[in-house]
């Protein structure tokens, strides 16, 4: 069983210990106060690290995973934002299992995760940091020293994973990158052999019906999201956190789902002048919105049997537009054999077999391009909460920025 430790509620803490004074960096919420919750995941072995962050409520876990060397030391997958909280739970590890000796970045799109890398190595001065290859940044392209990662003990991560450092213990398998106009895509799965535990960013995640323990730390952004409409006030009970959290999954993985309605701006200024103050509060000056009635068949058409998930956004704007390599990387790591899966967002960690993990991405395998996105059971996600992504899709495409997709295989 996983075990969470967090230095207790936030009156408790001095606000120092979650201070994050880099927020400006990626200006996502909670900004600059970031609480930090560590889980054993195996006993003496691997711990993650949840994290928050978001925008407008929108919030879902941000996770680095610590793992522990045969030979003594740790090593980080993905670090997250180095508060003194953070730090103090990891030096807790380092005390009794040795130093960290090795940090990853399994990616080179992934500015959440980017962003993080150089602060943290700061803080371990005597770490090894491998990163993805072809790593780039937006909207200038600039070095990695530029960007706070030091170069001095920074090393590209080989396409042979026999030749690092860390190869008796780890296998891992490189996706990418996939070209995305002017950009690109990559991850990197590592494999932790003694465990039988996957690694992975962003390339698959697993939905719980219920809010992760660090988005529960500070319930407001699942009880906004549990309103029906801008106007309501809703108790926090765990029927409403559960609610947002359900219709926070919608926003994040569609951006904006078919059952979420945005009122007209006529009779926006109708309620404002009747209630003013309300009506700032209620759209936190931005949109006014209701959710439908059958917003909750929408949850449970994405979540699926709470299976593996591949993201509608990877599905409908990334890995189709290489999805002949993205087959053969899924094949790969499913040789490994793994029983569990620890991903960077939403769920950890997830039991799951390697034949499920190449299913995911059998989307990829349907005889067109527009075979559709999938769920978790192979069944066909609502197009009506698909038409933003598509509609993305098409733009991007028309306007050069993004390449067409290809035949799937």
């Amino acid at each position: 069983m996983a075990h969470s430790k967090h230095t207790g509620n936030a009156e408790h803490i001095h606000p120092r210990d979650f201070s994050w004074s880099f927020w400006f960096t990626l200006p996502l919420y909670p900004f600059d106060k970031r609480r930090t919750i560590r889980t054993e995941v195996v006993k003496d072995t691997i711990w993650t690290f949840d994290q928050l962050q978001g925008i407008f409520y929108v919030v879902v876990p941000i996770r680095m995973t610590v793992v522990k060397l045969d030979e003594g030391g740790l090593l980080i997958y993905t670090p997250v934002a180095p508060t003194r909280e953070c730090i103090r739970l990891l030096n807790e590890l380092v005390e009794e299992h040795g130093e960290v000796k090795y940090i990853i970045l399994p990616t080179i799109s992934g500015l959440e995760h980017k962003v993080f890398v150089g602060p943290f190595a700061r803080c371990f001065p005597n770490a090894q940091v491998f990163v993805a290859p072809q790593q780039w940044s937006f909207p200038i392209n600039l070095p990695l020293s530029w960007l706070g990662i030091p170069a001095r003990r920074t090393h590209l991560l080989s396409e042979d994973s026999n030749k690092t450092p860390f190869a008796n213990e780890f296998d891992y398998a490189i996706l990418g990158p996939i070209e995305l106009g002017p950009g690109r895509f990559a991850e990197v799965a590592f494999f932790h052999k003694r465990s039988h535990t996957l690694l992975v960013t962003d390339s698959i995640v697993s939905i719980p019906e219920e809010p992760p323990a660090i988005v529960q730390l500070d319930p407001y952004p699942l009880l906004f999201h549990a309103k029906d409409n801008a106007y309501d006030v809703v108790a926090d009970t765990k029927a409403n956190r559960c609610k947002g959290w359900q219709r926070i999954s919608l926003l994040t993985l569609y951006f904006q789902p078919s059952v979420l309605g945005v009122r007209g701006w006529g009779e926006v200024l109708h309620n404002a002048l009747k209630a003013p103050d309300r009506s700032r509060k209620a759209y936190f000056g931005l949109f006014p919105f209701q959710w439908n009635t059958d917003w909750k068949q929408s949850f449970d058409a994405l979540r699926g049997d709470n299976r593996l998930l591949v993201a509608p956004i990877l599905q409908t704007l990334i890995l189709n537009r290489a999805p002949r390599e993205t087959i053969d990387w899924a094949k790969k790591v499913g040789s490994w054999d793994f029983h569990r899966i620890v991903p960077c967002h939403f769920d950890s960690p997830i039991n799951a077999q390697p034949y499920q993990f190449c299913q995911a991405f059998s989307f990829l395998e349907q005889p067109s391009i527009k075979a559709g996105v999938f769920n978790s059971n192979g069944s066909p996600l609502p197009e009506e909460d698909l038409k933003l992504l598509q509609k993305l899709d098409a733009g991007l495409n028309k306007l050069g920025i993004l390449p067409s997709a290809k035949n799937r295989v």
